[in-house]
């Protein structure tokens, strides 16, 4: 059992930066790939990124890529995600996820096994 609680969502101009930061209780948290979601008013959720059990791989979506950095620290038990220039297109809800596998499966929310209730990241024009 992984549980998973998000922080450090908020409002940002467009540019800006904000830093998403989930926390995961249970000791097995090295034994599980984490990701990031988003989901927006009306759309389905979205992959945003993934990294691997020891954080040497990582995955993202064209729509961020050069702009999020997502990391982790499992002596911490935690997983972050950086989000520099900000658009207003970023604005949902954020939530981080966790896995056991590692590949094209990550890409997709429906495989992952624990989730977070998400922070809402908001990104005005």
């Amino acid at each position: 059992q992984v549980r998973l609680v998000e922080s450090g969502g908020g409002l940002v101009q467009a540019g800006g930066s904000l830093r998403l930061s989930c926390a995961a209780s249970g000791r097995t948290f090295s034994s599980y790939a984490m990701g990031w979601f988003r989901q927006a008013p009306g759309k389905e959720r979205e992959f945003v990124a993934a990294i691997s059990w020891t954080g040497s791989s990582t995955y993202y979506s064209e729509s961020v890529k050069g702009r999020f950095t997502i990391s982790r620290d499992n002596a911490k038990n935690t997983v972050s995600l950086q989000m520099n220039s900000l658009k207003p297109e970023d604005t949902a809800v954020y939530y981080c996820a966790a896995v056991r596998s590692w590949n094209s499966a990550t890409y997709y929310a429906r495989n992952y096994d624990y989730w977070g209730q998400g922070t809402q990241v908001t990104v005005s024009s």
